[in-house]
């Protein structure tokens, strides 16, 4: 005798190694059969299961293997929703890269911050060995052969700000006086003109400079020349400057003599306190 019409077959179980199917007729935990209707009047599927997808008409996919679990001790995931059962707990998101040419910048950043802050510590370190000290009221450069007197409020300082000069002083504001040997030239105003013009270029930037003194001079029982250069500025922060090259020849065994002298701005006082030192060079 056959099964009553109204009863339908059982689901076949799926062959070995597939998941068994569940009857669709069965209600859901939460009251609602698989495959109902609900609101809008589209069907709601059936959930996946663990390694296999079930197929809109009826019958089974291939059992696909799923991802691994996060490993544990037994029963240790049931705690664990469903997503996490299949896909694994997630882990912590690694924490943001910088782009490869963005670190680059960064790193050649630091570099120059770094040789920023040596260089500083280093001019630092010269304005300090430069920076006028107290001294006696006449100043002796051994390696020039020569000695100059110190006007009031005059001091020496440590380290020549140029190179090559062996001895400076200055009031510590408005003029400087340098000193070093000069080499083995004969024609006295030629070196003058060829220094005054080269220190010129280098100390004084002026928009206009004009030759101030340019002389002959005997001192100390030297003779030599002396040529003066005064700079003027187009620009209202920048005063007139003055900037004077003695050049000394040798006599009695003795070098000659390189005396180099600017003042900023230019005024009468620095000026006069300048003469007063080349004129007792020695």
């Amino acid at each position: 005798m056959g099964e009553p019409p109204h009863r339908a077959r059982p689901p076949e179980d799926p062959p070995e190694g597939f998941p068994r199917r569940r009857d669709p007729r069965r209600t859901r935990p939460y009251g609602r059969p698989y495959g109902a209707p609900v609101a809008g009047g589209v069907p709601a599927a059936p959930p996946e299961q663990d390694g296999a997808r079930p197929l809109r008409q009826g019958g089974w996919s291939a059992a696909r293997p799923g991802p691994a679990r996060a490993p544990g001790r037994d029963g240790a995931d049931d705690d664990l929703p469903p997503s996490a059962r299949r896909y694994g707990t997630p882990s912590p998101p690694a924490g943001p890269r910088l782009p490869r040419r963005l670190r680059r910048f960064l790193l050649g950043l630091l570099a120059l911050a770094a040789c920023a802050a040596v260089t500083a510590g280093a001019v630092v370190a010269v304005l300090r060995l430069s920076s006028p000290s107290p001294a006696p009221g006449r100043v002796t450069d051994r390696a020039a052969g020569v000695g100059y007197p110190l006007p009031a409020g005059w001091r020496t300082g440590a380290v020549p700000p140029v190179t090559g000069f062996t001895s400076v002083a200055g009031d510590g504001r408005t003029a400087t006086v340098l000193v070093r040997p000069g080499g083995g030239v004969t024609d006295a105003r030629r070196a003058a003109v060829t220094l005054a013009d080269l220190y010129g270029r280098l100390l004084l930037h002026g928009d206009e400079v004009k030759v101030a003194d340019d002389r002959a001079i005997t001192v100390g029982g030297r003779t030599g020349h002396s040529r003066a250069l005064r700079a003027e500025y187009r620009d209202v922060v920048n005063r007139p400057a003055y900037l004077r090259v003695v050049f000394l020849t040798g006599s009695a065994g003795r070098p000659p003599v390189v005396v180099l002298a600017v003042a900023g701005p230019d005024d009468p006082r620095a000026r006069a306190a300048i003469d007063s030192v080349v004129a007792g060079l020695r």
